[in-house]
């Protein structure tokens, strides 16, 4: 049954009903499921790691297109109220054409924090570290040119970092693949950095690691959800107040917007593993191995959920 509760707060709202579609080249996406699970504990989640076709920053944009439809159509099947897209790429990629084609569902993307960047810096530099897909992309250069007009923005493309994520590395290895495009960056006076994928804030503690604990380091986990948030509830019969406070509260989230909660994402887990007041479920399904894509999740947020191989029409 749908539900919406408003707390004493005014902002304690739970949606519930048809379960929420994600997806993500790979684990990376599991970076804003924290965020989507404070703001909406009672839904169901299909998480789709779509781990059969990684890395999407390295394909062209008809491949990830192409990825998007089969992935929809499976969500589709399932009878999702919304498909959530917490990667850079396949939004840039395939969220306008998703939206074309499926013009009664809430499709919601994820785009890099350029605009609090421009707000934050000082000199007038900024450092954007993300996949070779998201940087060439047109709607990323019409995100630079419109959010940060007159700012130098720096692009540095890290597949290597995905790769780190994904498979890990040795202590040694992590830092200088981590450690090198960061010092680049910082090289060239650039003094906010702004993390373009979902798969980095896992690496946040080897980003801290580099710049120290008060440099700005920006990822947007919590806009995403509370925009994903806002769309379920404006189609909620009698929710459009609820709806209004949820856009005032995503416009007024800090620009300073540091990793500095993100850096305990896996410490999020418990939550997110049906703990106090979450009734939602969570799915996790592959188009590649399962049993490597779950040695992955289980590296980065144990015992969240068993990993299942696609049906193979959506693989």
């Amino acid at each position: 049954m749908d539900s919406i509760r408003e707390g004493a707060a005014g902002g304690d709202v739970v949606v519930g009903g048809a379960p929420i579609g994600v997806y993500d080249s790979g684990v990376g996406g599991l970076s804003v499921l924290p965020a989507i699970r404070e703001l909406l504990p009672a839904d169901d989640l299909i998480y789709i790691a779509d781990a059969g076709h990684l890395p999407y920053g390295e394909k062209s944009p008809f491949y990830v297109v192409e990825r998007a439809w089969r992935i929809s159509d499976y969500f589709l099947s399932r009878g999702v109220k919304a498909i959530a897209i917490p990667c850079n790429t396949a939004t840039a990629a395939a969220a306008a054409v998703l939206r074309d084609k499926h013009t009664d569902l809430p499709i919601i993307g994820i785009e890099p924090a350029v605009k609090p960047a421009a707000r934050l810096t000082r000199s007038g530099v900024i450092g954007v570290l993300a996949t070779t897909g998201t940087l060439l992309s047109a709607k990323f250069q019409q995100l630079v040119r419109r959010e940060a007009p007159g700012k130098q923005v720096l692009l540095k493309a890290c597949p290597g970092w995905v790769d780190l994520v994904e498979q890990g590395a040795s202590p040694e290895d992590a830092r200088r693949i981590v450690f090198e495009p960061i010092d680049d960056l910082l090289a060239q006076g650039a003094d906010v950095l702004v993390l373009g994928c979902t798969h980095f804030p896992f690496l946040v503690d080897l980003v801290r690691e580099r710049v120290g604990p008060d440099f700005p380091v920006l990822e947007t986990g919590l806009p995403f959800a509370l925009e994903l948030r806002r769309q379920l509830l404006a189609r909620e019969p009698g929710a459009a107040a609820a709806a209004g406070m949820s856009s005032a509260l995503s416009s007024a989230v800090s620009p300073g917007l540091s990793l500095a909660a993100a850096s305990s994402v896996r410490a999020a887990v418990t939550p997110l593993r049906q703990a106090s007041g979450a009734a939602g479920r969570i799915e996790m399904w592959t188009s590649g191995d399962p049993t490597v894509v779950q040695s992955r999740v289980d590296r980065l947020m144990p015992g969240l959920a068993p990993v299942r191989r696609l049906p193979e029409p959506y693989c």
